[in-house]
Protein backbone atom coordinates (compact mmCIF):
# COMPACT_ATOMS: atom_id res chain seq x y z
CA UNK A 1 0.00 0.00 0.00
CA UNK A 2 2.92 2.31 0.93
CA UNK A 3 5.16 1.16 -1.73
CA UNK A 4 8.01 0.31 1.24
CA UNK A 5 8.77 -3.28 2.82
CA UNK A 6 10.58 -3.19 6.22
CA UNK A 7 10.65 -5.26 8.93
CA UNK A 8 12.83 -4.00 12.32
CA UNK A 9 11.80 -6.61 14.93
CA UNK A 10 10.99 -4.03 17.38
CA UNK A 11 7.36 -5.39 18.84
CA UNK A 12 9.69 -8.80 19.17
CA UNK A 13 12.00 -7.00 21.41
CA UNK A 14 9.59 -5.66 23.69
CA UNK A 15 8.15 -8.35 24.14
CA UNK A 16 11.74 -10.63 24.67
CA UNK A 17 12.55 -7.81 27.55
CA UNK A 18 9.02 -8.15 29.10
CA UNK A 19 9.51 -11.58 29.25
CA UNK A 20 12.94 -11.31 30.52
CA UNK A 21 12.14 -9.24 33.50
CA UNK A 22 10.47 -11.95 35.31
CA UNK A 23 12.91 -14.97 34.35
CA UNK A 24 14.55 -15.78 37.26
CA UNK A 25 11.88 -16.29 40.20
CA UNK A 26 11.89 -18.92 42.87
CA UNK A 27 9.83 -19.84 44.87
CA UNK A 28 11.15 -21.89 48.68
CA UNK A 29 9.11 -24.18 50.55
CA UNK A 30 9.66 -24.47 54.47
CA UNK A 31 8.66 -27.30 56.63
CA UNK A 32 7.64 -26.68 60.49
CA UNK A 33 10.61 -25.85 61.67
CA UNK A 34 11.12 -23.18 58.85
CA UNK A 35 13.84 -24.95 57.68
CA UNK A 36 13.54 -24.74 53.80
CA UNK A 37 13.27 -28.17 52.09
CA UNK A 38 12.75 -26.97 48.42
CA UNK A 39 13.68 -24.02 46.19
CA UNK A 40 11.76 -24.23 42.28
CA UNK A 41 12.09 -21.91 39.55
CA UNK A 42 9.02 -20.31 38.21
CA UNK A 43 8.80 -20.99 34.63
CA UNK A 44 7.37 -18.37 32.77
CA UNK A 45 6.05 -18.68 28.76
CA UNK A 46 4.25 -16.48 26.45
CA UNK A 47 0.76 -17.21 26.14
CA UNK A 48 -2.58 -16.33 27.04
CA UNK A 49 -4.51 -16.30 30.76
CA UNK A 50 -7.10 -19.00 28.73
CA UNK A 51 -4.85 -21.53 27.22
CA UNK A 52 -3.02 -22.14 30.80
CA UNK A 53 -6.69 -22.43 32.56
CA UNK A 54 -6.97 -25.05 29.47
CA UNK A 55 -4.16 -26.96 30.25
CA UNK A 56 -4.98 -27.18 34.24
CA UNK A 57 -8.69 -28.06 33.21
CA UNK A 58 -7.36 -31.31 31.30
CA UNK A 59 -7.34 -33.59 34.37
CA UNK A 60 -10.45 -33.47 36.04
CA UNK A 61 -9.95 -37.14 37.56
CA UNK A 62 -6.48 -36.44 38.41
CA UNK A 63 -5.30 -39.83 37.09
CA UNK A 64 -2.88 -38.41 34.19
CA UNK A 65 0.82 -39.41 35.19
CA UNK A 66 1.96 -36.02 34.44
CA UNK A 67 0.11 -32.43 34.67
CA UNK A 68 0.63 -28.97 34.43
CA UNK A 69 2.91 -28.31 37.72
CA UNK A 70 2.75 -25.02 39.97
CA UNK A 71 3.51 -22.43 40.39
CA UNK A 72 4.37 -20.76 36.89
CA UNK A 73 3.99 -17.26 34.92
CA UNK A 74 2.06 -16.64 31.63
CA UNK A 75 2.20 -13.41 29.36
CA UNK A 76 0.38 -11.78 26.80
CA UNK A 77 0.77 -8.49 24.39
CA UNK A 78 -2.81 -7.22 25.34
CA UNK A 79 -3.37 -4.05 22.93
CA UNK A 80 -1.24 -0.87 21.67
CA UNK A 81 -2.16 2.46 22.12
CA UNK A 82 -0.97 5.95 20.24
CA UNK A 83 1.09 8.01 22.52
CA UNK A 84 0.35 11.56 21.49
CA UNK A 85 1.89 12.94 24.41
CA UNK A 86 5.05 11.73 23.38
CA UNK A 87 5.18 12.93 19.71
CA UNK A 88 7.92 14.97 18.94
CA UNK A 89 7.80 16.80 15.24
CA UNK A 90 7.51 14.64 12.54
CA UNK A 91 10.60 16.98 10.88
CA UNK A 92 12.87 15.19 12.88
CA UNK A 93 15.21 12.90 11.48
CA UNK A 94 18.04 10.10 13.00
CA UNK A 95 20.95 10.17 10.74
CA UNK A 96 23.91 8.22 10.12
CA UNK A 97 27.00 7.79 8.27
CA UNK A 98 27.21 4.42 5.92
CA UNK A 99 30.66 3.01 7.38
CA UNK A 100 31.18 1.04 3.70
CA UNK A 101 30.65 4.75 1.69
CA UNK A 102 31.38 7.52 3.53
CA UNK A 103 29.90 9.78 0.72
CA UNK A 104 26.22 7.99 1.68
CA UNK A 105 24.22 9.03 4.90
CA UNK A 106 21.59 6.78 6.19
CA UNK A 107 18.62 8.52 7.62
CA UNK A 108 15.35 7.89 9.49
CA UNK A 109 12.41 9.82 10.77
CA UNK A 110 12.11 9.68 14.41
CA UNK A 111 9.84 7.12 16.21
CA UNK A 112 5.81 7.13 16.63
CA UNK A 113 5.40 6.46 20.29
CA UNK A 114 3.35 3.67 21.20
CA UNK A 115 1.78 2.35 24.48
CA UNK A 116 1.84 -1.26 24.43
CA UNK A 117 0.02 -3.30 27.04
CA UNK A 118 0.95 -6.36 28.64
CA UNK A 119 -0.31 -8.61 31.24
CA UNK A 120 1.52 -11.26 33.24
CA UNK A 121 -0.38 -13.91 35.49
CA UNK A 122 0.60 -15.33 38.03
CA UNK A 123 -0.42 -19.19 38.58
CA UNK A 124 -0.40 -21.35 41.94
CA UNK A 125 -1.39 -23.64 44.32
CA UNK A 126 -1.24 -21.92 47.36
CA UNK A 127 -1.30 -18.27 48.65
CA UNK A 128 1.97 -18.57 49.85
CA UNK A 129 3.76 -18.89 46.57
CA UNK A 130 1.78 -16.29 45.24
CA UNK A 131 2.81 -13.26 47.74
CA UNK A 132 6.31 -14.97 47.64
CA UNK A 133 6.46 -14.58 43.71
CA UNK A 134 4.77 -10.83 44.08
CA UNK A 135 7.33 -9.51 46.72
CA UNK A 136 10.29 -10.46 44.31
CA UNK A 137 8.37 -8.35 41.46
CA UNK A 138 6.51 -5.68 43.10
CA UNK A 139 9.36 -3.24 45.15
CA UNK A 140 10.88 -2.78 41.24
CA UNK A 141 8.21 -0.95 40.30
CA UNK A 142 7.35 2.76 41.73
CA UNK A 143 5.78 1.98 39.84
CA UNK A 144 7.52 2.12 36.58
CA UNK A 145 11.43 -0.48 35.58
CA UNK A 146 13.29 1.21 32.85
CA UNK A 147 14.89 -1.03 30.48
CA UNK A 148 17.35 0.07 28.10
CA UNK A 149 16.89 -1.43 24.81
CA UNK A 150 19.10 -1.47 21.41
CA UNK A 151 16.17 -0.65 19.41
CA UNK A 152 17.76 -0.33 16.27
CA UNK A 153 21.41 -1.43 15.80
CA UNK A 154 21.88 -0.47 12.39
CA UNK A 155 20.86 3.18 13.14
CA UNK A 156 23.03 2.65 16.97
CA UNK A 157 19.81 3.79 18.65
CA UNK A 158 19.31 2.97 22.26
CA UNK A 159 16.42 3.87 24.08
CA UNK A 160 15.21 3.65 27.56
CA UNK A 161 11.79 2.38 27.77
CA UNK A 162 9.92 2.23 30.65
CA UNK A 163 7.62 -0.55 31.85
CA UNK A 164 4.48 0.47 34.34
CA UNK A 165 2.90 -1.48 37.10
CA UNK A 166 -0.62 -0.65 36.45
CA UNK A 167 -2.36 -2.56 38.65
CA UNK A 168 -2.24 -6.11 40.27
CA UNK A 169 -5.59 -8.43 40.83
CA UNK A 170 -6.33 -11.82 42.25
CA UNK A 171 -9.03 -14.88 41.20
CA UNK A 172 -9.45 -17.76 42.56
CA UNK A 173 -10.24 -20.72 39.50
CA UNK A 174 -11.25 -23.10 42.36
CA UNK A 175 -14.67 -25.02 41.36
CA UNK A 176 -16.65 -28.21 41.74
CA UNK A 177 -15.69 -31.13 44.27
CA UNK A 178 -12.95 -31.87 46.04
CA UNK A 179 -10.57 -33.27 43.52
CA UNK A 180 -10.98 -30.89 40.98
CA UNK A 181 -7.40 -28.95 40.87
CA UNK A 182 -7.27 -25.45 42.67
CA UNK A 183 -5.58 -22.69 41.00
CA UNK A 184 -4.74 -18.93 42.12
CA UNK A 185 -3.99 -16.29 39.86
CA UNK A 186 -2.18 -12.88 39.81
CA UNK A 187 -3.11 -10.84 37.28
CA UNK A 188 -0.53 -7.64 37.07
CA UNK A 189 -1.44 -4.90 34.12
CA UNK A 190 1.38 -2.95 32.75
CA UNK A 191 2.30 -0.38 30.27
CA UNK A 192 5.48 -0.35 28.06
CA UNK A 193 6.14 3.07 26.80
CA UNK A 194 7.58 2.06 22.93
CA UNK A 195 8.49 3.38 20.27
CA UNK A 196 7.54 2.14 16.53
CA UNK A 197 10.26 2.79 13.72
CA UNK A 198 9.43 3.64 9.83
CA UNK A 199 12.21 2.85 6.78
CA UNK A 200 15.37 3.82 6.32
CA UNK A 201 16.75 5.91 3.38
CA UNK A 202 20.06 6.71 1.71
CA UNK A 203 21.46 10.34 0.81
CA UNK A 204 24.56 11.51 -0.24
CA UNK A 205 26.25 13.58 2.48
CA UNK A 206 27.38 17.35 2.22
CA UNK A 207 31.31 17.46 2.25
CA UNK A 208 32.19 20.71 0.99
CA UNK A 209 29.94 24.05 0.43
CA UNK A 210 31.21 26.52 -2.54
CA UNK A 211 29.50 29.56 -2.42
CA UNK A 212 29.59 32.71 -4.68
CA UNK A 213 29.86 36.21 -3.05
CA UNK A 214 29.08 38.52 -5.89
CA UNK A 215 28.45 42.38 -7.26
CA UNK A 216 24.97 43.46 -6.56
CA UNK A 217 25.05 45.71 -9.31
CA UNK A 218 26.29 43.28 -12.15
CA UNK A 219 24.80 40.14 -10.08
CA UNK A 220 28.42 38.46 -11.18
CA UNK A 221 30.38 36.73 -8.77
CA UNK A 222 33.62 38.19 -8.14
CA UNK A 223 34.51 35.26 -5.75
CA UNK A 224 34.20 31.81 -4.17
CA UNK A 225 34.21 30.55 -0.22
CA UNK A 226 35.20 27.42 -0.21
CA UNK A 227 34.13 25.27 3.12
CA UNK A 228 35.06 21.95 3.66
CA UNK A 229 36.81 19.49 6.59
CA UNK A 230 40.55 19.79 7.20
CA UNK A 231 42.85 17.17 8.90
CA UNK A 232 46.57 17.12 8.77
CA UNK A 233 48.38 13.93 8.36
CA UNK A 234 48.82 13.18 12.02
CA UNK A 235 45.16 13.06 12.96
CA UNK A 236 45.23 16.55 14.59
CA UNK A 237 42.33 19.12 12.88
CA UNK A 238 43.61 22.36 11.17
CA UNK A 239 41.63 25.44 9.56
CA UNK A 240 44.21 25.08 6.85
CA UNK A 241 43.55 23.63 3.82
CA UNK A 242 46.70 23.82 2.65
CA UNK A 243 47.90 21.57 5.55
CA UNK A 244 44.94 19.21 5.20
CA UNK A 245 45.22 15.68 3.58
CA UNK A 246 42.79 15.27 0.57
CA UNK A 247 39.46 15.35 1.31
CA UNK A 248 38.91 11.69 0.27
CA UNK A 249 40.88 10.60 3.04
CA UNK A 250 38.67 12.83 5.85
CA UNK A 251 35.78 10.22 7.49
CA UNK A 252 32.92 11.10 9.15
CA UNK A 253 34.03 10.20 12.38
CA UNK A 254 37.56 11.59 12.13
CA UNK A 255 38.47 14.80 14.72
CA UNK A 256 38.37 17.18 11.91
CA UNK A 257 38.52 21.00 11.75
CA UNK A 258 36.99 23.11 9.21
CA UNK A 259 39.04 25.35 6.84
CA UNK A 260 37.56 28.31 4.47
CA UNK A 261 39.31 29.39 1.66
CA UNK A 262 37.95 32.61 -0.31
CA UNK A 263 39.56 32.81 -3.87
CA UNK A 264 38.75 34.68 -6.34
CA UNK A 265 36.55 33.86 -9.61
Amino acid sequence: MFGRTFYHGTMRKYVVVFGNMFNGIYVQRFNSSDERVQTLKVPIAYGPKEKFLVRLAQDPNLDQDVAVSLPRMGFEMTGINYAANRKLPSTLRHSKVNRSDITKLTTQHIPVPYDIQFTLSIFVKNADDGTQILEQILPYFQPEWTNNIRLLPEMDLVYDVPCILNDVSVEDTYEGDFASRRALIWNLNFTMKGYVFGPTSTTGTIRRALIGVGDADTLVNIEQINTQPALKADGTPTSNNALSVPLSDIEADDDYGIASDISDV
